[in-house]
C-alpha cells in the first residue's frame, strides 16, 4: 500500500485522498497570490506611473506602464520556462516555494521605488518568480489527481487566478486611496503560504518514480529541455505555444489599458481620483465574478465536448466580447454591466489550458514543457501591453488600441485544431 492510499480519508470518494486535497490546496493558493501579486501592478499602472514620472499626460503614463509591464511578463515567461525545468530536477514543492517567495518579496520591494526605472527591475524580478510557480503547481496537481478527477481539479487550481485578481483589486480597493504603495507592499504577504508548502504538501510520487529513472539513465539539464523538441513532441509544443499566445496577447492587450480607459471615463464624468480608482476595483472585481463563472463552466464542459472545443468557443467569445467593448460601449455605466461578459471569456478562458496542457507532455518533461508552452507565450504577451501603448499614442484612443490587440484571437482559433485531442487520453510517464 502506498502513502497516498493510506491517507485517504473521504469514504465516499475514496480515490481522492488527503495528500492530494493537500496538493490541490496549495495549488489554488500559489495560483490565488501569483494571480495577485501580477495583477496589482495592471491595477495601479496609472497612479504609480504618473506619480514616477510626474506627468498625468494619459499617452505618457500608458507608454511608461506599458514598458514596464512588458518588462514584466517578459520576465514572467523566462521565469516559467527557467523554473520548469527546475521543478523537473529538484521536484514541484520545492519550486514551488522557491518562486512564491521571490514573486512576494519583490512585489513587496515594489512600493518603495523611486523611479519607473526602478520599479521595473523590482517588477521584472517579481515576475521571474510569478511564472514559476504556476508550472510547477500545475504539474503537481496533474501527477497527483486521479485520471477521472484531474481535468477538474486543475480547473480549480486555474480558477484561483480569478480570486486573486479579485483579491487585488480588494487591496487596491482598501490601499488604493491611501496609496499605490501600499498596495503593492501588501503583495509581500503570500511568503507566508510557501512555508505552508514546505513543510505539508507531499511531492509527486509520479514525478519521483520518473526522475528516478532520469537519473539511472544519467540524464542531463539540457536533455531534459531539449525533449520537447524532438519529432514526438514538437508539434505538440509548436501547438502549445500558439494557443497560449493567441488567448494571452489578445487578453492582456485590452486588460493593460483598461484602468486607463476607466480613469478617462470617470474624469468625463466628473468623479474625484479616489472615485476613479474605487471604480477600478469595482470594474475588475465583477470581471471576476464573471470569470469564476468561466472557469465553473468549464469543469463541466471539457469533459462533454473535448479540450480543442472549449478552447475553440471561449477564444471566439474573448474575440466578439472584447470587440464588442471596446468599439461599441461608451458610457461607464456600461462598462460596468459589461465587466462579467468580459471576465467570463477573457479571464475564463484560460482554464482551458489548465486541463489541456499538462496532457500533452509525459512526467518527464510535463513541467519544463508545459512550463515552455505557457511561458514562451508570457514572454510573446509583453507584445500586447507594449504594441497597446503605442497604439495609444499613435491612435490617441485607448479603447480603439485595446480593440486592435484583440485581432490576436484569430491565431487561436485556427492554430487549436492543429493540436491532439487529449480528452480521456491517460497521462504518460
Amino acid at each position: 500500500m502506498t502513502a497516498i492510499q493510506e491517507t485517504a480519508i473521504a469514504p465516499a470518494r475514496p480515490d481522492i485522498t488527503r495528500a492530494q486535497w493537500l496538493v490541490l490546496g496549495s495549488g489554488f493558493l500559489g495560483w490565488l497570490f501569483d494571480s495577485m501579486d501580477l495583477n496589482l501592478f495592471t491595477l495601479v499602472l496609472f497612479p504609480s506611473a504618473a506619480g514616477l514620472i510626474k506627468s498625468s499626460n494619459p499617452a505618457e503614463v500608458t507608454q511608461i506602464g506599458g514598458y514596464i509591464l512588458a518588462i514584466k511578463l517578459f520576465c514572467w515567461g523566462l521565469g516559467g520556462i527557467a523554473f520548469g525545468v527546475v521543478a523537473d530536477r529538484i521536484g514541484r514543492t520545492r519550486t514551488m516555494v522557491i518562486t512564491i517567495i521571490i514573486y512576494a518579496l519583490f512585489t513587496g520591494l515594489s512600493g518603495l521605488a523611486q523611479s519607473w526605472q526602478q520599479l521595473a527591475v523590482m517588477q521584472a524580478i517579481a515576475g521571474f518568480g510569478i511564472g514559476g510557480e504556476w508550472s510547477a503547481g500545475a504539474a503537481l496537481i496533474a501527477e497527483s489527481w486521479p485520471e477521472k478527477s484531474r481535468a477538474r481539479a486543475m480547473q480549480v487550481m486555474q480558477m484561483a487566478f480569478a480570486f486573486g485578481f479579485f483579491v487585488a483589486a480588494l487591496d487596491n480597493l482598501i490601499l488604493g486611496p491611501i496609496s499605490w504603495r501600499w498596495v503593492l507592499a501588501a503583495g509581500a504577504l503570500p511568503a507566508i503560504i510557501a512555508l505552508c508548502i514546505r513543510w505539508f504538501v507531499p511531492e509527486s510520487e509520479r514525478w519521483q518514480r520518473a526522475r528516478s529513472k532520469e537519473k539511472a539513465a544519467g540524464t542531463t539539464l539540457l536533455r531534459t529541455f531539449t525533449t520537447m523538441f524532438e519529432p514526438a513532441l514538437r508539434r505538440r509544443t509548436i501547438v502549445g505555444v500558439l494557443v497560449s499566445s493567441a488567448m494571452m496577447i489578445g487578453s492582456w492587450g485590452g486588460l493593460t489599458l483598461l484602468p486607463s480607459w476607466i480613469q478617462q471615463l470617470s474624469r468625463a464624468a466628473g468623479a474625484p481620483p479616489v472615485v476613479a480608482v474605487q471604480t477600478i476595483s469595482y470594474a475588475f472585481m465583477l470581471m471576476m465574478i464573471g470569470a469564476i463563472l468561466g472557469y465553473l463552466t468549464l469543469m463541466f464542459l471539457t469533459d462533454s465536448i473535448g479540450r480543442r472545443a472549449c478552447y475553440f468557443l471561449f477564444c471566439l467569445g474573448s474575440l466578439i466580447s472584447s470587440l464588442f467593448l471596446f468599439l461599441t460601449v461608451k458610457d461607464l455605466n456600461a462598462v460596468m454591466w459589461f465587466m462579467p461578459v468580459l471576465g467570463y471569456f477573457v479571464i475564463g478562458g484560460f482554464g482551458t489550458f489548465a486541463a489541456y496542457l499538462p496532457e500533452l507532455f509525459p512526467t518527464r518533461v510535463r513541467a519544463s514543457a508545459q512550463g515552455f508552452c505557457w511561458n514562451a507565450a508570457r514572454s510573446a504577451t509583453a507584445i500586447g501591453p507594449l504594441v497597446a501603448g503605442t497604439l495609444v499614442g499613435t491612435i490617441g484612443s485607448v479603447p480603439a488600441a485595446a480593440a486592435s490587440t484583440s485581432a490576436f484571437f484569430v491565431f487561436g482559433l485556427v492554430a487549436i485544431w492543429f493540436g491532439p485531442e487529449t480528452k480521456g487520453v491517460p497521462l504518460t510517464d
